[in-house]
């Protein structure tokens, strides 16, 4: 079988106004960039908003493993099979960050006949949109450190008679607003700005700083959580970058620079139009992971999609305890907009893998023996598939597993799963997905059992209300979310938690940020564990995004490299063509 990129590279790709046209657009509510991707208008809801809603269907997974489950595979050969059905389709996927690219996971559109073209243009800044995030968080924090050096310098009231500012005292101690990159660099996690060279002090007054990726910046979050230009506007300028000498919270409004972030953004909120290798209209907007924030596609990007088609296929990013609890508690509290069927997608190493029977390492060769016929293994692993049905069940939203299947794949263990998947009370269909050879082809059976489960007529219920105290949301989320017995916040957590009570910030949603390898905040602990503890070390304040941010375990926003990253492999041949992405 051809490598993904040549499979891309030699597929017969139509002009992305054919594709406009063929998702329902008008000439003008799209603009190319280029010949096979194009932004596409805001403009276009104004019409589309008297629409019928289609069908929304999210794409999640079991416990993932170093190995990759195939979560966009599958939602791309999801979306292929129904429009080979002869239903009107859109998918919509969130962009991939070059941290990943580079590092370990590699590109993030697919695979095989099920990906997203053309593949290189996806991986590598697409239409600029996570550099547009970048540049704009970026302002903020060289706006924050101007102005703690312009107002110190000669002192407050000075500062105030020359620029006619009122001064508002920033604690150096107290800006909570890191810089971020679009790539991984550990060594960047803490680092000391302002400093200066003896005697002088022209670059500022030297403070302890810190990188985030991008990704995981609350603008990333903004931009996916946003209605519309003017609703992005406003959470930009309700986000807290610091705090004053008096403790009193400062926003981007109050430092005068939420309008420029805006304007940096401006561009950033038009989803970009591609389409998948046999021509589904694919909608790409915002990137944010679901470990280190919440980790879905937009809502403008669903709401142009399923106004457009009869089913939308979109994906939480990890297992359901991750991308689809966030989808269900975060996202959907602000669209309104319920998930109407949801896809779990598993495989046979994975399931074997999340046995705890074998020791899986990023990078390192899968065991061969992880292909041989084990029932144990697969028996033991199938515990954490059952845990995530059951857990999609909660919301009440009805599900089809997806069988993701390898050519390595033995068709005993293939039947014996499918045989204990069906036994289960949980009204879920079970269909196996060979999406990645076949393409729509081999999703055939899967699209034909998601359509089904998009009729039944359920009651969604989100875990908490945002009535609720923080506290109690955050207990929700681990306790009945993830099946913990109890939620240990440390002394500097409990006081961040009585902080933002204090000024008005307990009616936001939570979004936790935990390992992806385990149901627990533990990566070693496998399985379906439960009766476990979640320990809360830090909370963060996103009061744009409208959550907050509870940093659980040893989990990092700024990821770092493997002892043999993904770079190695990239590189140009003689033609100029990129080499070694996958």
């Amino acid at each position: 079988m051809l490598s993904d990129i040549d499979i891309c590279r030699t597929a017969n790709l139509s002009p992305i106004g054919d594709i406009a046209t063929r998702a329902g657009l008008l000439h003008d509510e799209f603009h190319s960039q280029g010949k096979h991707k194009a932004k596409v208008s805001l403009n276009c809801l104004k019409r589309l908003n008297e629409s019928a809603t289609g069908k929304l269907v999210i794409v999640t997974a079991i416990t993932p493993t170093p190995l990759g489950e195939g979560k966009t595979v599958t939602t791309v050969g999801l979306a292929q099979g129904i429009a080979k059905l002869q239903r009107s389709v859109v998918a919509c996927i969130r962009q991939p960050s070059m941290g990943p690219v580079f590092g370990v996971k590699g590109g993030a559109a697919g695979g095989g006949y099920s990906q997203v073209a053309p593949m290189e243009e996806l991986n590598l800044h697409l239409t600029g949109d996570i550099h547009a995030v970048t540049a704009a968080h970026n302002l903020a924090a060289a706006a924050i450190d101007a102005r703690i050096y312009h107002e110190q310098r000669n002192g407050y009231d000075d500062f105030e008679k020359r620029s006619g500012l009122k001064a508002l005292k920033i604690d150096p101690k107290r800006v909570v607003w890191k810089r971020v990159m679009d790539h991984n660099d550990r060594a960047l996690r803490m680092v000391t700005v302002g400093k200066n060279e003896l005697g002088k002090e022209i670059n500022g007054y030297e403070r302890e700083d810190g990188f985030d990726i991008s990704a995981a910046s609350e603008l990333m979050a903004i931009l996916a959580l946003s209605c519309d230009l003017k609703d992005l506007r406003q959470r930009i300028g309700r986000v807290v970058v610091a705090y004053s000498v008096d403790g009193n919270p400062i926003t981007t409004e109050q430092l005068q620079v939420a309008g420029a972030m805006a304007v940096s953004m401006r561009d950033a909120i038009e989803p970009t139009l591609m389409q998948t290798l046999e021509g589904v209209p694919t909608l790409i907007h915002a990137g944010p992971f679901a470990n280190i924030a919440h980790g879905n596609s937009s809502i403008i990007a669903d709401n142009i999609a399923t106004r457009l088609a009869d089913y939308t296929v979109t994906e939480g990013g990890f297992g359901s305890d991750m991308g689809f609890e966030k989808a269900c508690n975060i996202k959907t509290q602000v669209s309104g907009k319920a998930p109407d069927c949801a896809v779990i997608v598993a495989t046979l190493r994975g399931l074997k893998a999340n046995s705890g029977l074998y020791d899986l390492k990023p990078g390192q060769p899968i065991p061969d023996s992880l292909f041989e016929d084990d029932s144990d293994a697969l028996e033991a692993g199938f515990a954490n598939l059952k845990w995530h049905i059951e857990n999609v069940a909660k919301y009440g939203v009805p599900a089809v597993v997806a069988i993701n299947r390898f050519p390595q794949d033995s068709e005993h263990e293939l039947a014996q799963l499918y045989a204990m998947i069906e036994q289960l009370p949980n009204n879920v269909e079970v269909a196996i997905s060979e999406g990645f050879a076949k393409g729509g082809d081999g999703t055939l059976e899967l699209a034909n059992k998601v359509i089904k489960q998009c009729q039944t007529k359920t009651v969604f219920t989100p875990l908490y209300q945002l009535s609720q105290t923080t506290e109690e949301k955050l207990m929700a989320v681990a306790e009945v979310g993830y099946g913990a017995s109890s939620v240990t916040l440390s002394y500097q957590a409990r006081n961040q938690l009585e902080e933002y009570q204090k000024h008005g910030f307990d009616d936001l949603a939570v979004c936790l940020a935990k390992t992806p390898l385990s149901i627990s905040s533990d990566s070693n602990i496998k399985g379906a564990p439960s009766h476990f503890n979640v320990p809360i070390r830090e909370l963060k304040l996103c009061a744009g995004a409208g959550f907050i941010y509870a940093l659980c375990g040893n989990v990092m926003t700024m990821p770092g490299l493997p002892e043999k990253p993904a770079f190695m492999n990239l590189d140009l041949d003689d033609d100029g063509n990129i080499i070694g992405l996958s």
